[in-house]
């Protein structure tokens, strides 16, 4: 727990990189030296076993960042070695059903309740009580749902792109909306055998998604996701929240209650281009948060947005963290 005020204290003592570094003026990512060697590590949590990527120094304060979907903890890349370079603790795990020792079989342990509890799961192997919380895409979903259920686990929130899920849900609604839409390959992405869409012609479908984004990047990706029993658990993510089965859509649905109020401090960072999310949802997201609220608004930039724009991301991200003491 005492490492979470180290922040200013690593910046003071450490000489992180640029001449002038302090707490009252720590420097930004773009100014940090970010060459940070990126580690692989293994964390246990309960029977599973979770891979992934960590930077900076291993008692700095934990930043966990939740990748989406289809992509792997590779997608932080350059968040990790930006918040290490700054002293943080920075990990991003590959989650549940894209780490192979975290891959169960049936589409029930998809089920959010499940992806949140590896959150806490993997901040409690850690070592740490408190820890700051980055997600996008489904890791963003992630993020929300643990902001709710655990403030007193985190710092702060930053979520790119994914509205928060209320918002999201009031958005999909109507079956004719903008948001319904958007978001209308949910469904068909949640299908038995769905996997086989994805890999046939040499994943033509799965690359399709990634677009033009950075073949080394896509290299990794499919890596990972080639293989067919990964590619279905990616899937069952889908499947747990938006099956058609009873049992799927009970794991997996947003309880019918108001949502509790997100009350930690929150970056939430959308864009224009985003084919996904939809300007409505993202707008809406601010009346589920009572907390200190940013949002961020990056023009003309799609989906990928920490890939897209790593430095300006890296930046939202440390100057959210830094600008809440703790």
């Amino acid at each position: 727990m005492g490492r979470s005020i180290r922040v200013p204290v690593l910046f003071g003592i450490v000489g992180l990189t640029g001449a002038g570094a302090s707490a009252q003026n720590p420097p930004k990512p773009e100014q940090a030296e970010v060459s940070q060697q990126i580690e692989h590590l293994r964390i246990p949590v309960g029977d599973l076993v979770f891979d992934a990527r960590a930077a900076g120094p291993v008692d700095g304060p934990v930043v966990l960042l939740l990748h989406g979907f289809p992509e792997t903890s590779f997608s932080f890349r350059a968040q990790l070695k930006a918040l290490g370079a700054l002293g943080f603790r920075a990990v991003a795990p590959d989650q549940r059903g894209y780490s192979p020792d975290a891959r169960p079989d049936e589409v029930a342990a998809y089920a959010m309740s499940h992806l949140v509890d590896d959150v806490v799961g993997i901040a409690d192997a850690l070592g740490v009580e408190r820890f700051d919380l980055v997600g996008h895409d489904w890791g963003g979903a992630v993020a929300w749902v643990v902001a709710t259920r655990f403030p007193q686990r985190l710092h702060t929130l930053t979520v790119l792109s994914t509205p928060h899920f209320a918002a999201l849900s009031a958005g999909r609604a109507a079956t004719s909306s903008d948001q319904a839409k958007r978001t209308s390959y949910f469904s068909e992405f949640a299908k038995t055998g769905a996997e086989t869409r994805f890999l046939a012609d040499d994943a033509a479908y799965l690359r399709s998604i990634w677009g033009d984004l950075d073949p080394e990047a896509v290299k990794e990706y499919l890596r990972v996701l080639e293989h067919p029993d990964a590619m279905k658990a990616a899937l069952a993510w889908y499947a747990a929240a938006f099956g058609n089965s009873r049992r799927a859509v009970a794991a997996g649905a947003t309880p019918a209650r108001p949502p509790t109020p997100v009350t930690v401090p929150t970056l939430y960072v959308w864009s224009t281009k985003d084919g996904a999310f939809g300007r409505g949802a993202a707008e809406a997201t601010r009346q589920f948060v009572t907390g200190p609220y940013r949002f961020e608004v990056i023009e003309g930039i799609d989906h990928w947005v920490p890939e897209r724009v790593p430095e300006r991301i890296s930046r939202l991200i440390a100057d959210h963290l830094l600008g809440h003491p703790r």
